[in-house]
């Protein structure tokens, strides 16, 4: 037919996504543009029971040449998902192509590797020779958003989960597929028995998101990343579960692809309505996206069609707003929304079975598991290396811009926040259990001078100068902290623990720049604290040493902790020896010195 846009063609074959909709009508359009602007080259979607005209616009696409459509008639007893892949498993569009991923119609692939596209993507993942790449979900809320709008979900809504918040782990899988090896499924496809005794395991190499490779165990089982496995640096995949309150009003009214009883409840909705970190990286495709929708907009069935069904949700949204059970519904999602993130549960708890898992491994997994023990025994033992300090913040830059509902909890004498967009996972059960930073809390208040002064260079989310202005209000506390992400963090916490800035507890907004000593001899000269202590990672061993014989005054005592000692704890010798050569004493003050060195100058010696 006579149409200006055309399939991609793709330097690694025919690149398929998969998946199904249902009453889909108003994001139809952007969602195939979208990942026609990504680079999929076939795209292949299986319908159900629509009231929208969603069919029917996926019917015309096809007639376009820019999908494929099939209805799927689901046998009794079997859920819609389901069904639409074992279509999908003997469908020749899909069996010949040469990667395949399944997603559904709320979820949009978002590519930060190399252009933004998945010829870029797969082709960084063959030069490492993967044959797939295992994408981890992106959990986007609300952003605030309670009234229905026609503007495209990847612009309406820019805040998501923090990506170290594992309940919105889920996966989808991109792979090379080869229908007599793999049988599709809803997250990873599942490797056919008859291979798995065979040499077939050793040829799959996945990548997780951030192209490093996966772990041995995923081959087989397991639909969530993990702590170790999660990456988004190269790919993520945007999960837009709710949307803006009207829209989850009508989806809630339309039922859902697996026909899940009241799926969508103000439960749904909290685990779902994550905005905690602002992520705009889907603007990038803007203007590619925003060309295609217009193209496609072009032809008068498609927009006759897509409008149609616009007019039918906003119909429809009408007439919910003059019932009880819409007004209910907002009042009962506004209180989900400020439910705290820590207290989110994803699903009743259920411990781990391990005689369940193993019950379920096939019997080459238990040899691989069981040769790889053999071989650790085996290997003659290595030097064990030096313990690693564990980071307690995230790594990265970190956007704690929005004041979002958090739980709070007490800490030696501070509050300290629950919250997974500053703090690792582990340090977030220490946080939990009111041992933050324990060492420094206790040891600190009764070393430092009377009426001294505290430098404190990467002062964090101000814990410890809060902790000190509480528990010694003699003295003076000095906080720097370069990444600016934290400085919102710094000063919640002063407020919610009743401690408001003031001569004796301060904030410089110094970066320590370029030159980091420099800017530390002009801190010193400006301030002559007493006692410094550093625990950022932007005052490389290099720049202290080269500091140090010009500080003046020289402060009394030094503490290394935090991100400090997590960066440089292997330079600790040669920090040492020319920490003497300046007169300073060699650890002490009783700390675990894999989390805080402390030094104190040597006295000058009595004529």
């Amino acid at each position: 037919m006579p149409f200006s846009l055309r399939r991609h063609i793709s330097p690694h074959g025919q690149v398929t996504a998969v998946s199904m909709m249902k009453d889909e009508g108003p994001f139809v359009i952007e969602w195939v543009a979208h990942h026609l602007a990504v680079g999929f080259t076939d795209l292949v979607v299986y319908t159900n029971d629509c009231s929208d005209g969603t069919d029917d616009m996926l019917i015309r696409l096809e007639e376009l040449g820019l999908a494929h459509h099939r209805r799927n008639v689901i046998p009794e007893g079997l859920r819609p998902q389901p069904s639409a892949l074992n279509y999908a498993q003997e469908e020749p569009v899909v069996c010949k192509s040469d990667w395949v991923m399944v997603f559904d119609a709320d979820e949009f692939l978002s590519i930060r590797h190399g252009d933004g596209t998945l010829d870029g993507l797969i082709t960084a993942a063959k030069d490492q020779n993967a044959n797939g790449i295992v994408v981890t979900w992106r959990i986007f809320g609300s952003g605030g958003v309670v009234d229905w709008s026609r503007a495209p979900v990847t612009e309406q809504y820019l805040y998501a989960a923090p990506p170290m918040w594992n309940k919105g782990w889920g996966v989808k899988t991109l792979f090379t597929f080869d229908p007599d090896y793999w049988k599709l499924g809803i997250h990873r496809p599942k490797m056919k028995t008859r291979h798995i005794e065979t040499g077939f395991p050793d040829t799959v190499k996945w990548l997780n998101g951030s192209g490093r490779e996966m772990e041995d165990y995923f081959k087989f089982r397991g639909w969530r990343s993990i702590t170790r496995t999660v990456g988004y640096d190269w790919v993520q995949l945007n999960h837009y579960a709710v949307k803006s309150v009207d829209s989850y009003a009508i989806r809630k009214m339309r039922g859902n692809v697996n026909n899940k009883k009241d799926k969508y409840n103000s439960d749904y909705w909290a685990l779902q309505d994550r905005n905690e970190v602002r992520d705009d990286t889907m603007l990038r495709y803007t203007d590619r996206r925003n060309a295609l929708m217009a193209q496609l907009l072009e032809d008068p069935v498609l927009n006759r069609l897509h409008h149609a069904a616009l007019a039918r949700a906003e119909a429809r949204l009408a007439e919910l707003k003059e019932t009880e059970a819409y007004h209910q519904l907002v009042a009962d999602l506004a209180k989900a929304s400020a439910i705290p993130i820590t207290q989110i549960t994803a699903k009743p708890p259920q411990p781990r079975d391990k005689e369940k898992i193993a019950a379920l491994m096939s019997d080459v997994e238990k040899r691989r598991n069981a040769k790889a023990k053999e071989d650790r025994k085996a290997a003659p033992p290595e030097p064990k290396p030096p313990v690693t300090p564990m980071g307690s913040y995230v790594s990265g830059t970190i956007d704690a811009t929005l004041d979002i509902p958090l739980d709070w909890k007490a800490n030696h004498t501070v509050e300290v926040p629950m919250d997974p967009r500053i703090f690792t996972p582990p340090t977030l059960l220490i946080i939990e259990a009111g041992k933050f930073e324990r060492g420094l809390a206790r040891r600190m208040p009764h070393l430092l001078p009377r009426d001294g002064t505290l430098l404190t260079l990467g002062a964090g989310c101000g814990f410890l100068p809060a902790h000190l202005a509480r528990t010694r209000p003699d003295l003076t506390l000095l906080m720097q902290e370069c990444d600016s992400g934290l400085h919102p963090v710094i000063a919640r916490l002063a407020q919610r623990n009743g401690l408001a800035e003031n001569p004796r507890l301060r904030l410089l907004r110094t970066a320590l720049g370029n030159d980091p000593a420099t800017t530390l001899r002009a801190l010193i000269a400006d301030h002559r604290p007493n006692a410094l202590h550093i625990a950022t990672a932007t005052l490389p061993p290099a720049a202290l040493i080269a500091a140090l014989p010009d500080l003046n005054p020289l402060p009394e005592q030094l503490f290394l902790a935090g991100r400090w000692i997590e960066a440089f704890h292997t330079d600790l010798t040669q920090i040492e020896t020319a920490l003497a050569a300046q007169g300073w004493y060699g650890p002490q003050y009783g700390f675990d010195p894999v989390i805080t060195r402390g030094y104190g100058r040597v006295p000058a010696s009595t004529p």
